[in-house]
């Protein structure tokens, strides 16, 4: 399918033409269609003779950008999240350090010390993940016209997102926990 325009010098008009044809996107086509028209009158100039593929990509374009661009935020926005959790567990675990010593010089597992780490940041991360999502159910209303085929409180993306959230928090609070998990508890003890 070609969209064709007609300009003319004395006039801004413009007179669009679509063609409908199995053909479409052919340069054989293009110069038929151009030969017909010139058969008519020679003087029409044939602009912006584009297919409806390239129509419809240049009047989406604009919403790409912008999805791609909001992509790249969020990416930014979890990675900085991800530093911050792991920031917060590793500062937690050095002001714990004595604790975490006392627990394995009076007989706790080493589980048991990654195990409570986990706990404090998947705590962290329920309350985390439950704050965005009642944020986002507030706000996905406002970016409805650049969803497509998916509604604003799509209940799987929520779901999803919460998951993907949950999982890379307790990824972050992994790496102080063992850090915790392997401590010597006499060096723990003297941990100021």
């Amino acid at each position: 399918e070609y969209l064709f325009g007609r300009k003319t010098a004395d006039t801004v008009r413009t007179v669009t033409f679509v063609i409908r044809s199995e053909r479409a996107g052919t340069q054989s086509f293009l110069d038929e269609v151009r030969a017909v028209v010139w058969s008519v009158n020679s003087n029409l100039p044939l602009a912006s003779v584009r297919t409806m593929e390239e129509v419809y990509d240049k009047s989406v374009a604009r919403t790409s950008f912008t999805l791609v661009m909001l992509g790249i935020a969020g990416a930014m926005a979890l990675v900085l999240g991800i530093i911050g959790i792991y920031g917060v567990i590793s500062y937690t675990v050095s002001q714990r350090m004595r604790e975490i010593g006392i627990r394995l010089a009076l007989g706790a597992q080493r589980g048991d010390v990654l195990q409570m780490v986990l706990k404090q940041g998947a705590k962290m991360a329920l309350v985390g993940v439950a704050i965005g999502i009642g944020a986002a159910f507030a706000l996905t209303r406002l970016m409805t016209n650049l969803l497509f085929e998916v509604t604003a409180h799509d209940p799987v993306t929520f779901a999803a997102v919460a998951v993907v959230l949950f999982i890379v928090a307790l990824w972050a609070s992994y790496i102080p926990a063992r850090r915790a998990m392997r401590v010597d508890p006499m060096v723990a003890l003297r941990y100021e």
